[in-house]
């Protein structure tokens, strides 16, 4: 595996107030638009929405492959995100980002290695 990874995203909007996005890594487009908040439309994953779930998917998947080289057995991983916009003077942006994992394990005498993995991701 090398050190260097490039990925592609592409998005167009669909019609009105919806877009679409595909990436060469995933077969079906994912519909997006801004959220209702925002004059976007209901029920669609939203550029904030996406932000999160990077997030949260990145925690999840780094939190494997680390526990996976570390032999360490785990029943259950949870991260909940949770992120708060507000005004600033260039517009919108992130005032805060909360990543909140919830770790379930096979017994007590993994407490502390969890508390490094999960630190460590």
């Amino acid at each position: 595996m090398g050190n260097e990874h490039s990925y592609h995203v592409l998005a167009w909007w669909s019609s009105g107030k919806a877009g679409l996005a595909k990436c060469d890594s995933a077969p079906n487009a994912l519909h997006f638009a801004a959220p209702p908040q925002f004059g976007g439309v209901e029920e669609r994953w939203s550029p904030e929405d996406l932000l999160l779930c990077a997030l949260a998917s990145c925690f999840t998947t780094t939190f494997r492959t680390l526990a996976d080289h570390s032999n360490f057995p785990f029943t259950d991983l949870e991260v909940d995100v949770q992120g708060t916009v507000g005004k600033v003077e260039s517009g919108y942006a992130f005032s805060e980002i909360a990543i909140r994992p919830k770790l379930t394990i096979t017994s007590d005498e993994w407490r502390e290695p969890a508390a490094r993995l999960l630190e460590k991701a």
